[in-house]
């Protein structure tokens, strides 16, 4: 029996809702974790890596001269540990974005996600992405896959640069304000991870979890949250 709302707006997280987790822990996490180091040093002018260099320094407590060599170690040990770092999502972002360009990276999604997207988009919602990813590394994510172009399905993006933290609900009152200020219940947001459906349900959203088989947030406790295993299993109407 499928779920059925009424929404304007559908807000989607992407890893472990639209992609599996291991396209970003594996495949683009072992794409960008060799190409930091000359990254940095090859784009010396460029002020969102020295920007983001600074910021590594500075959360890290490394000193203002740390070389790249200290940086990228801050940087792995990071990724490692799954850390949602702005300045380490803005240079993977920089990274995958030349990679999905050249052609060197593709990503692949759940089967039942391009159906309920071209199924949403001809129903007249409007959908956003909110992940924790850069926005760079969100479209170029977009621009490549093995469904074609899918970013024309879009019409906003957000990160934890623009927004704030998934697990904050001001976050997702900017969200809001970023879509034009629709009423909180007329924004539905999509996610694995219970702590960011809490966080949108505080800000008055409505939320959906997704315990996808064989994803890290399968088995976990949605509370109250309602859950489903695919968006077969949700009929989402205009409001």
């Amino acid at each position: 029996m499928s779920e059925r709302l009424t929404t304007r707006w559908v807000v989607l997280d992407i890893e472990g809702t639209l992609t599996p987790t291991s396209q970003v822990h594996v495949v683009l996490y072992d794409y960008a974790r060799p190409r930091l180091g000359p990254w940095i040093d090859e784009h010396p002018e460029d002020p969102r890596v020295t920007e983001a260099v600074e910021a590594v320094r500075a959360e890290s407590g490394l000193a203002a001269d740390a070389g790249t060599e200290e940086i990228v170690r801050v940087l792995h040990s990071w990724m490692d540990a799954d850390k949602k770092a702005a300045p380490l999502k803005t240079l993977q972002g920089l990274i995958w974005e030349q990679g999905y360009a050249r052609g060197e990276l593709t990503s692949e999604y759940f089967p039942d996600v391009v159906p309920a997207l071209e199924s949403w988009r001809s129903s007249g919602l409007s959908l956003a992405v909110f992940s924790s990813g850069s926005v760079a590394g969100q479209i170029a994510s977009f621009s490549n896959t093995t469904e074609g172009d899918l970013r024309p399905f879009f019409r906003h993006h957000f990160d934890t640069v623009n927004a704030g933290p998934k697990r904050e609900a001001a976050s997702y009152h900017a969200i809001a304000q970023g879509l034009g200020d629709p009423l909180p219940s007329e924004i539905l947001f999509l996610s694995d991870v219970p702590a960011e459906l809490d966080a949108a349900k505080t800000a008055g959203w409505q939320v959906v979890g997704l315990a996808r088989p064989g994803e890290p947030f399968a088995a976990a406790d949605f509370g109250l949250h309602r859950t489903v295993a695919s968006f077969d299993e949700l009929e989402i109407l205009l409001k």
